[in-house]
């Protein structure tokens, strides 16, 4: 009797240990890609622009600096060589006063189609200064939104203009959690039937290609004003 007991909890033992196994962060294998070596634009280009020069985009002291391209100017934004369907983005930024920029994820590039920027296509973390914009903002227009979807909560804390800030989104299948110094501040799924709601019926009702691909490159909005970023690095989930 003692054996057939001692057989059942080696057994249990085996499964616990398993299941703990199974149930490890889907990401725990893989390496964190370093997306800004902080010296180069290797691995981005312009927005639609191939390999034409970029001259609105900087590496300074570490950091990738937009410098604001000109009102009327073609698309500034900058995109990563490299798609991505689920991962982990995690970055540094900081902003000018009364500027505005943004993080885009599977952004689609088409000359054509998208000619307005990746804002046509991808997702976005919305980067701004919530404090010292030139005209009144919506909340779904602040900093840490999934712009023009699902606004930030009361987790959100953004440090000064003009000082660091450290930002993360996580695209797990559909599942979106948005980050800032530490806290969550978005979460929603895309796809359900609030989602979809929201899509149809707000802004990007207008713009087909919006949130259509789930692989696609990273971009960095060039919204006519100076920001900065560094630290811009990725984890593929499974």
């Amino acid at each position: 009797m003692m054996n057939i007991k001692k057989a059942f909890y080696f057994v249990l033992l085996i499964q616990i240990i398993v299941s703990g196994a199974c149930n490890t962060t889907k990401e725990s294998d893989v390496s964190w890609e370093n997306l800004f070596d902080g010296k180069t634009l290797e691995g981005w280009h312009g927005y639609n622009k191939g390999n034409t020069p970029v001259d609105n985009w900087i590496v300074e002291d570490g950091a990738l600096v937009c410098l604001g391209s000109a009102p009327g100017q073609p698309n500034g934004s900058l995109v990563t060589d490299r798609e991505y369907e689920n991962f982990i983005l995690e970055w540094e930024w900081k902003i000018d006063k009364g500027s505005n920029s943004g993080v885009f994820y599977h952004v689609v590039e088409d000359a054509i189609q998208y000619e307005r920027g990746p804002q046509q296509t991808g997702p976005e973390y919305q980067i701004i200064d919530d404090e010292n914009f030139p005209t009144e903002l919506e909340d779904w227009q602040k900093t840490g939104a999934d712009y023009a979807m699902y606004i930030p909560n009361k987790e959100k804390k953004m440090n000064p203009q003009g000082e660091w800030n450290t930002s993360k989104i996580v695209y797990d299948n559909g599942k979106v959690e948005h980050y800032l110094n530490g806290e969550k501040i978005v979460e929603f799924v895309a796809g359900s039937e609030d989602w979809i709601t929201k899509r149809e019926s707000g802004k990007w009702k207008d713009f087909p290609g919006y949130a259509k691909v789930k692989k696609g490159a990273i971009a960095l909005q060039d919204h006519n004003s100076k920001a900065y970023f560094k630290n811009i690095k990725i984890k593929t989930l499974k």
